[in-house]
């Protein structure tokens, strides 16, 4: 398995939409449950600021050779180590040697 080593920038946002699944009843009442073992995937939207060509290049050719299907291996800051998976990303030219990486990054539960 591989792994994602690279540092994104300060700023980046964790997005927790647990899933569950839910009925309604008469005189508003509702019964919410878990779906599923795993519900509470993580999301992080990511950026890479001001990275070199080289830098650059590498990160967009991690996240392509896996192609949003293969997941790796990823410890955001100050939390503990999960896989992910990569489904989109963008990369834009700054200036002269200097780039930008945005990517999503979804946690998936798998053996």
């Amino acid at each position: 398995m591989a792994t994602f080593t690279y540092t994104p920038d300060f700023g980046a946002n964790k997005k927790l939409m647990p899933r569950i699944k839910s009925i309604n009843f008469g005189d508003g009442y509702e019964q919410r449950y878990n779906d599923g073992l795993n519900t509470n995937p993580q999301t992080w939207m990511l950026s890479f600021s001001n990275r070199t060509d080289t830098e650059a290049e590498a990160i967009d050719d991690f996240l392509a050779a896996r192609g949003g299907v293969e997941s790796f291996d990823w410890t955001p800051y100050n939390e503990s180590a999960g896989k992910y998976v990569c489904k989109e990303w963008s990369k834009s030219l700054d200036s002269y040697n200097r780039n930008t990486i945005q990517a999503t990054f979804i946690q998936v539960f798998e053996a």
